[in-house]
């Protein structure tokens, strides 16, 4: 019979091997049509007595991504279509029949009474990860390229098609959950370690050891379908399970602080699934499933962190009528931390990287930085020795700016002052060719201004990576008031190059990343200053959803680069520039203290060498006696915290610096790890209403001083009723004619 998506084909020995290959498409994903073909197959195979098992493959370069969301965006769409309609027992019905559609079928695979082998290659992700766990024994590619991983609490869900009853029943029980909570990928000999696979093998040999297992005798019957199966976890209430359960509850609440529906369904999945049998067990992670996909927290997750984000990695932000760019060289100009890092992840993709600075020295240490980035993936199994010196190979470090003549791309990263900027801009544009394009990696100076050095301002552009660049997602790129759209197609063609994920801003002091994340800071340090001590100001800030602290996030920034900011900013305004506790606070850890955060040991915390960091005992020198905890409301601080943050962003859309909403979003929880679990700034304010938001700013303002006063745009969308998402719409403001001023 034929199949739209897959190839069936039995050999001599009646076993056959099933190749996924998805049609039109450069990665195989389940769909409706993938899951028909994936039933029928099923239900072939167990009728035909000529097949004696199976080996699943696939027909592409990877395995499978896993499942395409937008399919659950549309069970969704009808559920609440039905319970609008009134039938609400119903409209919950078709919604969990239909989110365990694939749990049931990997079911009926699993206990067809035939071995099925699953033979992975390259990227094996989500639902597909669970399809090989179903299977009677993995086999995988000894491939670099190989990766295995159930991310769904990535996207605000969690592995609903088996994954957490079967991986619990396979690992032990610390390595299970914490793959199951963390949604990391593993490599072939990670996975073959934790017994989630059962045997690593060259790409070419894949198939035939997959077959041989079957010609071995592999058991059709999983081990938990027997009698008597013990799990590696653990039962339960046993003396093993007393002592892990407990301790992975408080790992748990300390890590999420509870904010996340998907991995807390994670956690009682596995508890009650592991008491079950297996069927009972699987009915169990579907029911947690359905609940935490109708939760607010995994729909704004899903828009944001999987559709809204691959519409910006395919370039929903391009100009459609620029011709794709072909990049064969990049200068970098600047090799310290930040400039190497910008040359490790360039050379990574493949470019020719000219990595200059002042000196031969100074240009050869930033590309031992590479060296040891890339030889510390050699060292645990992610990269081949042949990679590491191919992509050493092709950084050429210089101190000579004649180097640069044939970049299509020249990026500066040097330190963050106005004038050496200057400098080696007009240096390297003197060298560079006609049509190539400068961009300058600054955090804070306004694109506009450093472009008025430049002779050839429309091709002039910011790109402002995160660090540590090869670890950060999020690169920003920034539009002054006369760069062109070829410097934008450029921009944007790199960072699709180099994997990440880029947001376009228009110019203004901070863009966006940067000016709301010195909000952050900046609360954090005013309630030091309303007396709310400092250990509290970085437990609030993890409980409200931030990756880090305000004031471990100050010290990472780095306190003295702070300072720099206030004071260029101050000289910029002049007399319209007000001074706060900010200022104070800054000026006593960097200039008379010497405080400059981590980078020398010394900030808000201690960082002893070998020893791990502590508060600095004698910050109330600086900030004063803190207040007693309990005088403090924990919900009302972790407002101010995103409140704060989400205001600013509104008040950045409103100045037209950001014109997507997507952007906003994606940028937030990627440039400096806004609450994931509200889906970013804009699906913060949307997420609570436009009317609650405001008034919680009139209540902070209030009591807190106008840096909370809500602007025009909120008072007029709170009075219309309007959200962000609804009044703009997906991919509103595109055009460039929207750049501000």
């Amino acid at each position: 019979m034929a199949y739209k998506n897959f190839t069936l084909e039995t050999d001599a020995d009646g076993i056959a091997l099933v190749t996924w290959d998805m049609p039109d498409r450069s990665m195989n994903v389940f769909t409706i049509d993938v899951m028909d073909d994936l039933e029928q197959i099923i239900a072939d195979v167990t009728a035909d007595e000529a097949i004696k098992g199976v080996v699943v493959t696939s027909g592409k370069e990877g395995f499978s991504g896993g499942a395409d969301l937008t399919m659950l965006d549309g069970l969704l769409r009808s559920y609440h279509a039905e319970r609008k309609s009134g039938d609400v027992e119903a409209a919950a019905k078709a919604l969990f029949d239909g989110s365990r559609r694939l749990s049931l079928l990997y079911r009926r695979l699993e206990t067809c009474g035939k071995p099925w082998v699953a033979a992975i290659n390259g990227t094996c992700m989500g639902g597909a990860t669970e399809l090989a766990l179903a299977c009677h024994a993995r086999v995988a590619s000894d491939s670099d390229k190989l990766k295995i991983g159930l991310p769904e609490v990535k996207v605000g869900l969690f592995p609903g098609a088996g994954g957490t009853q079967r991986v619990m029943r396979m690992c032990e029980a610390q390595a299970g959950l914490q793959f199951l909570l963390q949604g990391r990928q593993l490599g072939g000999k990670q996975a073959k370690g934790m017994k989630l696979i059962d045997d690593v093998v060259p790409g070419d040999a894949l198939v035939a050891t997959a077959k041989s297992l079957i010609t071995a005798g592999l058991d059709p019957v999983q081990p938990w379908d027997k009698k008597g199966f013990k799990p590696p976890a653990g039962r339960i209430y046993s003396p093993q399970g007393f002592q892990f359960w407990p301790a992975a509850n408080a790992i748990y609440r300390r890590e999420t602080f509870d904010n996340y529906p998907g991995a807390r369904a994670i956690m009682q999945s596995v508890y009650e699934g592991l008491q079950l049998p297996m069927d009972l067990a699987l009915q169990v992670e579907s029911r947690y499933f359905a609940h935490v996909l109708q939760s607010p927290e995994a729909a704004a997750m899903i828009r944001s962190l999987f559709v809204s984000m691959q519409e910006l990695n395919k370039g929903a932000r391009r100009p459609e009528a620029e011709p794709a760019n072909t990049i064969a060289k990049v200068g970098i100009l600047g090799a310290g931390f930040m400039g190497a890092g910008v040359a490790f992840v360039t050379a990574k993709a493949g470019i020719d990287v000219v990595l200059l600075d002042r000196d031969m020295a100074a240009a050869e240490k930033g590309k031992a930085h590479s060296d040891e980035l890339i030889s510390k993936q050699v060292k645990r199994g992610r990269a081949t020795p042949e990679a590491r010196e191919a992509l050493l190979a092709r950084i050429q470090p210089t101190d000579d700016y004649a180097d640069l003549k044939d970049c299509d791309l020249v990026i500066e990263a040097v330190f963050e002052d106005r004038e050496v900027k200057k400098g080696v801009t007009e240096a390297a544009e003197a060298q560079m060719k006609s049509g190539a394009i400068f961009a300058s990696n600054t955090s804070t100076l306004p694109i506009t201004s450093l472009a008025q050095a430049s002779k050839r301002p429309k091709d002039f552009i910011g790109i402002h990576f995160f660090s540590p660049v090869d670890k950060m997602m999020l690169v920003e790129v920034i539009l002054g008031k006369k760069t062109g759209d070829s410097a934008l197609a450029m921009a944007l063609d790199y960072i699709r190059a180099i994997k990440k994920t880029p947001i376009v801003v228009n110019d203004a002091r901070g863009f966006y990343t940067s000016r709301v994340v010195m909000t952050y800071i900046r609360e954090g340090l005013l309630m030091l200053g309303d007396g709310v001590p400092a250990a509290m100001v970085e437990n609030v800030g993890r409980m409200a959803g931030m990756p880090v602290g305000p004031l471990t996030l100050a010290d990472e920034v780095a306190l003295d680069l702070a300072w720099k900011i206030v004071s260029a900013t101050r000289k910029d305004m002049g007399d319209k520039y007000v001074a706060g506790p900010l200022d104070h606070i800054l000026e006593e850890m960097v200039v008379k203290r010497e405080r400059f955060g981590r980078k020398n040991a010394k900030g808000f915390f201690d960082y002893p060498e070998g020893g791990k960091k502590h508060l600095w005992p004698a910050l109330t020198d600086v900030t004063g006696a803190p207040k007693a905890a309990d005088s403090f409301d924990v919900e009302e601080l972790k407002q101010r915290l995103l409140v704060m943050q989400a205001l600013e962003t509104a008040r950045i859309f409103e100045e037209k610096v950001l014109t997507d909403v997507r952007e906003a979003d994606v940028g937030s929880i990627l440039g400096f790890g806004f609450a994931p679990f509200t889906g970013g700034t804009l699906s913060y304010i949307d997420g609570m209403g436009t009317q609650t938001f405001l008034d919680l700013c009139k209540a902070f303002t209030k009591k807190y001083g106008p840096r909370f006063k809500p602007n025009k745009l909120l008072r007029e969308m709170a009075q219309n009723g309007e959200t962000f998402y609804g009044r703009f719409g997906k991919g509103a403001g595109q055009a460039r004619s929207d750049k501000a001023a």
